[in-house]
Formats: C-alpha cells, sequence, structure tokens
C-alpha cells in the first residue's frame, strides 16, 4: 500500500464525526446539525476532532494546516466546512509528500494541477474535483497572505467544465401517485411541507416549532443550511391542513418540528428512508427521485403558475439569480408556443423554399468577405 493510499484511508470518512448534542452552555462558535447522527457539532470540537486526527499523520506543513484550520475555526466556519477543507488538503499534501517534497513552501501551480489530474484518475466526478480544488486553492491562498507560498501559484486559473444540468421536478403524474400513498400525518407533513416551501431537508430537520408562525402561515429560516442566508418561506392551504393535524398529535415537549421515536430531532438518513419507502409504495421507485427532488418540483411549478423569477429566488433563498434561472429552461411558455407555432406552419407546408433573409445581415456579411478579401 502506497503512502498516499494510507492517507486517503486516514482522512476517508472526515464526516463521520458525530458528537453529542450540545451542553447547555452557549459557545460563540457556530455549530452543525449531524443529519447521520441526529446530534450537533460545534466548530470548536470538530476542529479538536481533526486536529487529534492530522497528529497522527505524517504531512509536509502539517503546522500551517492547524493554523489554517484554527483561522477557519475564529472566522465562524461551519463543521462541515472544516472537514470538507481538511480532508482536500490532506489528499493534496499526501500527493506532496509522495513527490519528495517536505514542505508547502515547494509547491507549485504544477502541483495543483497534478492534484486534479489525480483526482481523476481516482475516478472522481467532476464535481467532486472542483469542490477538492476549491479547498486546496483557498488553503494555498491562505499560504501566499501569510508569505509561505509564491503568489505565482495563482498565475494562471485552472478552470473545470461542470455539466450545466436541468434540475429536474416530479411529473404532475407521479407527485400525485407519491401523495395518494402517504398515509401518516407526520410524513404527509414533512412531504407536504417540503413540496410547498421549497425548503431543503436540512432546513426542515433544524426547524423548531417557535420558528413556525401558524397565523402568519409562514416559517422563518434564520440561517440557510447551503449558504446561511436567513429568509422566510410560506405555507400554502393544503400543507397547513396537515400541519396542524400533526401538531395535535405530535409530543409538545419536542423542540424540533419533526422528530423521530425517541430522538430530539429526525436524522436526513430516517427522513431519506422515508420518502423512499413512499416511492417503493407509489411505484416509482425506478425514476429515480429524491427527498431534493421535492424542491425542483416546487420551484418548477411556482414558475409555470407565472411567478416572478426574483420572487422565486427569494424563496428558494439563492445568492445568485442565475441559480434561480435553471428552472426558467424548464418553464419557458414563450420559447415553447414560438417553436410549436413555428412547427405547424413547417408541417402543414407554408413554406415554399424562398426562406426570408435578413437584409441587414446579408449586407454584414457581404462587407466582412469584401474585407476579407482586402486584407
Amino acid at each position: 500500500m502506497t503512502n498516499l493510499q494510507q492517507t486517503i484511508i486516514l482522512s476517508d470518512g472526515f464526516e463521520d464525526f458525530s458528537t453529542d448534542s450540545l451542553k447547555s452552555s452557549p459557545t460563540k462558535f457556530s455549530s452543525s446539525f449531524d443529519h447521520n447522527s441526529g446530534s450537533y457539532t460545534s466548530s470548536i470540537e470538530a476542529l479538536n476532532k481533526i486536529l487529534i486526527r492530522l497528529g497522527k499523520m505524517d504531512l509536509p506543513g502539517k503546522d500551517h494546516v492547524e493554523a489554517y484550520l484554527r483561522h477557519l475555526t475564529r472566522h465562524n466556519r461551519r463543521p462541515k466546512t472544516l472537514y470538507s477543507r481538511w480532508g482536500a488538503i490532506v489528499l493534496f499534501l499526501g500527493m506532496i509528500r509522495d513527490s519528495g517534497k517536505t514542505c508547502p513552501e515547494e509547491v507549485t501551480r504544477r502541483d495543483v494541477e497534478a492534484f486534479v489530474e489525480h483526482e481523476q484518475d481516482r475516478g472522481n466526478k467532476i464535481t467532486t474535483i472542483r469542490t477538492s480544488l476549491v479547498s486546496v486553492q483557498a488553503f494555498l491562498r491562505y499560504l501566499v497572505e501569510e508569505g509561505i507560498v509564491s503568489p505565482d501559484i495563482f498565475g494562471r486559473r485552472i478552470r473545470l467544465h461542470l455539466p450545466e444540468r436541468l434540475p429536474r421536478a416530479m411529473e404532475p403524474d407521479d407527485l400525485r401517485k407519491l401523495l395518494s400513498v402517504i398515509d401518516d400525518t407526520r410524513d404527509r407533513a414533512m412531504i407536504l411541507m417540503l413540496l410547498r416551501t421549497g425548503m431543503r431537508i436540512g432546513e426542515l430537520l433544524t426547524t423548531k416549532v417557535t420558528d413556525v408562525h401558524i397565523k402568519e402561515r409562514r416559517i422563518e429560516i434564520y440561517e440557510a443550511e447551503k449558504n446561511r442566508l436567513g429568509r422566510v418561506v410560506y405555507i400554502s392551504d393544503d400543507a397547513m391542513s396537515v400541519l396542524k393535524a400533526w401538531f395535535m398529535m405530535r409530543d409538545p415537549h419536542k423542540d424540533a418540528l419533526f422528530y423521530a421515536t425517541s430522538k430530539k430531532a429526525m436524522s436526513y438518513s430516517t427522513a431519506r428512508q422515508i420518502f423512499a419507502h413512499y416511492l417503493q409504495k407509489a411505484g416509482l421507485v425506478h425514476k429515480g427521485y429524491t427527498v431534493h427532488t421535492l424542491r425542483h418540483t416546487f420551484a418548477t411549478e411556482l414558475l409555470n403558475a407565472g411567478m416572478r423569477l426574483e420572487c422565486l429566488q427569494v424563496l428558494l433563498g439563492h445568492r445568485c439569480i442565475e441559480e434561480t434561472r435553471r428552472y426558467a429552461r424548464l418553464t419557458d411558455k414563450t420559447r415553447e408556443e414560438e417553436y410549436f407555432r413555428a412547427m405547424t406552419i413547417i408541417e402543414r407546408g407554408e413554406i415554399d423554399g424562398h426562406y426570408r433573409r435578413d437584409h441587414e445581415l446579408e449586407t454584414f456579411f457581404e462587407k466582412e468577405k469584401l474585407f476579407t478579401q482586402y486584407r
């Protein structure tokens, strides 16, 4: 087994550091909900666990890694961010060590390019490689600011071309099938809340009863799971009806809006299993739907109903409207109508072969042709 393989094993599962729920004493560091264990982990707790693991590794520049992680913790970065950054940095420095270099000061741009190629050789998806590259570049940028690494390492940007996939929404018939088989009040309330509010599953699972305002029919999300952007979402009539039914049944002593048996909150894996159970019950397992598909369905249905893109952006909690604009590719009725209108003319044979030409464009091409000949 190579040294790099050993490093990968040591760093593998770096998000598996689940801890018990935070004690009642407050902390100034941010905390993150562990969806696997159903508990919270503070940044300082995550840092301590990472440093213990880091101390057992043979890596160049471990002191710089520790300083960087402490820097992130002081800036209130989430435990998930700490784990992600650390995992990528460990793999990068392991590759540097195996190439014969003994300190980060020797790192060059070519080493960063080699890291990308190495991750490609491991068969990782381009999105995973991009995430790792961002973490490594952030670490190197910190070293540049500290005067440890030369700024020349960022002389030319490394660009990874990511696929621009369309968000996938549930087909209307499939959605009706799914809702028709949900017979448990809690499960129906949870799935309808995801479908009608557009909340991410992590946001819903960390929602407390005090965040829900029944009279105003809204939920306050103080910090979004993905980008830490707070927002308000609203509750539709059908979701409100089943939510009130759930309030009549739920344990009033529980803080979390949705919880699992004998737990303070429901884990992500439990919520995913619940959703998969109803997909199987509705005969939709082969469709490849996930819990996140409900958020895509929420956005697509609102755009189809005529909601403005700017309003949807706020409801989804997107910082950039380009993120929201992806849904418009699925719901552009004007483009759809133009296509079928033109195709109707073509299918009726009403084009006589003399295609209309843009005279201004034709003149431009003629001038360009003369200019090329002159040149």
